[in-house]
């Protein structure tokens, strides 16, 4: 498995970026194409059911898993914050979006306590705070 940083560090699912999504899109593009070629509303109809199924799909398939990793996430900072610190990450996590806490856990044990001092100091956003990791901590199993 290639070594994750910054730079690769997108996931893809196969099967509906490349299948089902692709499918959605030349199905909505079909039905609209032949909706101005001959009319008639059920070719509208089923461009519509396209895009209504390819959106909810997108929602659905996100969100569950998403919101549990986010916790997930959380709670692994907070724990790798403790063990290095021996004080409790609750204190600062108000200062921090949930963004800025979840590009933390990329950091490795030597740079997170100072990440988190820099990120509340200089209230670097997300992506600064993922650019500034030199160790990159690889997350593999995330969704």
């Amino acid at each position: 498995m290639q070594q994750q940083q910054y730079s690769n560090h997108v996931r893809f699912y196969p099967p509906h970026h490349f299948v089902f999504y692709p499918v959605v899109l030349a199905g909505t593009t079909f039905a609209v194409f032949r909706y101005f070629r001959e009319g008639g509303l059920e070719w509208l109809f089923v461009a519509s059911l396209f895009i209504i199924c390819g959106w909810l799909s997108f929602m659905l398939r996100q969100h569950y898993a998403l919101t549990l990793q986010d916790r997930i996430v959380r709670q692994e900072v907070r724990f790798r914050y403790y063990t290095l610190t021996q004080t409790r990450f609750e204190v600062l996590e108000p200062q921090l979006s949930l963004s800025q806490v979840l590009a933390l856990r990329f950091a490795s044990d030597l740079e997170l306590p100072g990440l988190v001092s820099r990120a509340i100091a200089e209230k670097l956003s997300a992506d600064e705070i993922k650019k500034a990791i030199k160790q990159w901590q690889g997350d593999y199993m995330r969704v």
